[in-house]
């Protein structure tokens, strides 16, 4: 199974954030988890990262291609970006949403996800183990 772990906005410098939120790992360590965890459940992954939107949305096209499964955590383009809703909607395969923090127990533009309507599956404020449970959530699935 080839999983897309395609992170966006400010996920770059999490590691500089509120650790308490975000898990205090910066990109590259939680990338090393993720890769890990791939192997052991015997999947492949290619981690993307970006701080423009555009590039976001060439990379789901890129992965209709050959992605059996995505993973997908936009960071605050998940609150207000169509465009990424409307590139995440055209998969035909499943697809995970992720967010470090409890997005629901934060301020109330968080809150919301213009995703959460054409996503398989939330994974939501379980810090970078959260990439681990999407992970499993994929390859279960796809037994």
């Amino acid at each position: 199974m080839r999983i897309v772990v395609l992170n966006g906005v400010n996920l770059d410098v999490i590691g500089r954030r509120d650790p308490g939120l975000y898990g205090g790992l910066a990109l590259s360590e939680l990338e090393t988890r993720i890769y890990e965890w791939a192997s052991e459940l015997g999947c492949t992954v290619r981690c993307r990262q970006t701080n423009h939107e555009g590039e976001l949305i060439d990379w789901c096209h890129d992965a209709f291609d050959w992605a059996d499964g995505v993973i997908i955590n936009p960071g605050a383009w998940s609150h207000y970006s169509y465009a990424v809703r409307d590139a995440v909607e055209l998969f035909a395969v499943p697809v995970v949403e992720v967010h470090l923090s409890n997005i629901l127990e934060r301020e109330e533009w968080r809150r919301f996800s213009v995703l959460e309507d054409v996503v398989t599956a939330r994974v939501i404020g379980k810090g970078p183990d959260g990439y681990r449970e999407a992970l499993e959530l994929l390859v279960k699935g796809n037994e």
